[in-house]
């Protein structure tokens, strides 16, 4: 199988001595020159044509047709140096496909070469190396320093750093102790750390990002598709205009000619090459492109659709300020509150949580504890009933308690309800991203969108004041997940759309959008919803993403057309006899190469141009 894949390297070796060789006799002993050339169309021309037929039965006709049709042409013709050239052409095009594809996907191997192939499990005491397929959920690793997490995990013992980088797009090291959570894929400091094992090493981060990144390789979008589609239209057209020149002219070196100019198309190879540069481009930056139909549909994006929490804020927040009912004291609620929170996954638990840590309060334990949708959280603290709530729920279920309640103030708040009667009110805040407000000024100017809409669950007062801090002209707020999917549907009908959320109570609305963007670390990069996950949590990597993909656009644009412009013109002069068999070879072999290399400029380029004003 190896061999194989090797063939058409070790055949444009073949080809290259062949055509040394051929050159030395021509002057040294000029009546054996042309057995080099017998040799390697010996060698070549059985496999290309076997190569190309089995293509043929699959109903793939493109331009490699013209190569056997060109070099069958050659070989009847008596045209051995141009058959032997069009049999390099083949070749080499195969191997500087190969070529270039590695080096558009080296973000990918980079990621393969990483992960190491064993781990070191330890049990009763003793350390022993088993392999990652049989890590289980539960075991004991042992990370030595420098080594790489083999899976997914939670610190037992030791204290030290790893370098996360390749996960999460933040480019510093993250302090590890017990408790703390470890990435499959992380390379350790300089201490050891004992970690249990959370999941396999299948399921782990690192490799749902290979599997990901793997699979956005083999799909194709629409301008992938479109380079094959123009390929099989390309073909019957060079061969046409190679029947009309040897027709018109009589000279049937004119049609072998042009058929050896239009022997390949670089459209086939450059623009699949450039999809996966840009893949792997995206993925240095910290981006995670799921399906590369984001690529092509971003730069039609008309309409920015964004979610408040953890993508225009922090996602962080803090309790600014406790209100008290006159029986409680602020030590006594915080305490309460603290002690429920610390069974619930609510965004704001960890506020609460924080601040009780922060006045070094101790957390009775709660009994009873509930947390059904819809009803906040329910738990017994000191043989009392706590009830921590919304008050659009007090409303609702204890209506008689409202007028008790502090009047509406700006931010995020939470009642809590000692015995279904009102004891506190928590005001939290979540702090607006500092690089939200340029990003958002410079949408419109740089990228053409016309529609800035803020859709979030929050209150309308927290949303309106998000808004005002960033200068976002269109909100609503208060909004359900169905409300959500029905307004990007709407959008969506009159724009195109970009969404931008966390990636897990947005996944709907993603879906909904044409492009869907999930932003943070702790976002599943195998979200079905999200067509591309931002592992860092900053919009300047949105940016980045638009420039990309605005990139790829122009090189597809100009691989299609320059290379499609250079082809005619190389057909035209070879159908007026300015251009033989030979010289026809060549140049082809030229306009090959710079397609190529110009697909591969993402991959090259040391960095990608943003045009935000982060001080804006």
């Amino acid at each position: 199988m190896k061999s194989l894949k090797k063939w058409p390297e070790l055949l444009t070796t073949i080809a290259l001595l062949g055509l040394l060789l051929y050159g030395a006799l021509f002057f040294l002993a000029p009546g054996y020159s042309c057995w080099p050339l017998y040799f390697v169309l010996g060698v070549g021309i059985i496999p290309l044509c076997l190569q190309v037929f089995k293509k043929a039965l699959q109903k793939d006709f493109g331009a490699d047709i013209l190569a056997v049709l060109a070099l069958i042409t050659s070989v009847i013709l008596q045209e051995y140096l141009a058959a032997v050239l069009v049999v390099l052409m083949m070749a080499s095009g195969q191997s500087l496909e190969k070529f270039a594809l590695r080096k558009a996907s080296s973000v990918l191997d980079a990621l393969a070469k990483r992960m190491p192939v064993s781990a070191h499990h330890q049990l009763a005491g003793q350390i022993k190396e088993i392999s990652l397929a049989d890590i289980k959920i539960g075991d004991q690793l042992v990370i030595f320093p420098h080594e790489t997490a083999p899976a997914d995990g939670t610190v037992l013992e030791g204290n030290g750093t790893m370098d996360e980088s390749y996960l999460t797009g933040e480019p510093y090291h993250v302090e590890k102790a017990p408790g703390a959570s470890v990435l499959s894929g992380a390379i350790n400091g300089e201490a050891a750390l004992v970690i249990r094992a959370t999941k396999v090493a299948a399921d782990s981060r690192y490799a749902t990002i290979m599997t990901v990144m793997q699979e956005a390789e083999q799909k194709r979008p629409t301008m992938r598709r479109l380079g094959d589609q123009i390929g099989m239209y390309f073909a019957p057209i060079a061969f046409l205009l190679a029947l009309s020149a040897w027709g018109i002219t009589g000279d049937v070196t004119r049609f072998l000619a042009v058929l050896v100019v239009a022997t390949p198309c670089p459209l086939l190879i450059a623009i699949p090459i450039a999809i996966i540069s840009a893949i792997s481009r995206a993925a240095k930056e910290g981006i995670i492109i799921r399906d590369p139909v984001v690529l092509e549909r971003l730069p039609t994006c008309r309409t920015a659709i964004f979610d408040k929490t953890g993508t225009l804020t922090y996602g962080k927040p803090q309790v600014t300020e406790i209100l008290c009912a006159a029986e409680f004291q602020r030590s006594e609620i915080l305490q309460a509150a603290a002690s429920l929170e610390r069974y619930s996954k609510h965004p704001l638990a960890s506020a609460i949580l924080d601040a009780a840590a922060q006045e070094k309060l101790p957390l009775p334990k709660a009994t009873e504890v509930s947390e059904k949708p819809g009803e906040g959280l329910y738990g017994m603290v000191n043989g009392r009933q706590w009830n921590l709530t919304s008050r659009h729920k007090v409303a609702q279920k204890w209506p008689d308690l409202v007028r008790g309640l502090p009047s509406v103030a700006v931010g995020l708040e939470c009642i809590l309800l000692c015995n279904e009667q009102y004891a506190g009110l928590f005001h939290l805040r979540d702090a607006p991203r500092t690089d939200g407000k340029p990003f958002i000024h410079h949408l419109g100017p740089a990228h053409q969108f016309n529609k800035i809409l803020l859709l979030s669950g929050d209150r309308a007062s927290e949303v309106s004041y998000l808004a005002q801090v960033l200068g976002i002209q269109d909100t609503l707020a208060e909004q359900s997940p169905e409300q959500k999917v029905a307004i990007v549907r709407a959008e969506t009908a009159q724009a195109a759309t970009l969404f931008m959320g966390d990636g897990i109570n947005d996944a709907p609305a993603l879906a909904a959008a044409t492009v869907g963007l999930a932003f943070g670390q702790h976002s599943s990069v195998t979200s079905e919803a999200a067509g591309a996950v931002i592992l860092e949590n900053t919009l300047l990597k949105v940016d980045e993403l638009m420039h990309i993909s605005l990139a790829l656009r122009r090189i597809v644009l100009q691989c299609a057309l320059g290379g499609m412009i250079l082809s005619f013109i190389g057909m035209g002069l070879a159908a007026a006899g300015y251009l033989s068999p030979v010289q026809g070879a060549i140049a082809q072999e030229i306009i090959d190469f710079i397609a190529i290399l110009n697909a591969l400029r993402l991959s090259l380029q040391p960095k990608i141009a943003t045009d935000m004003n982060l001080k804006g």
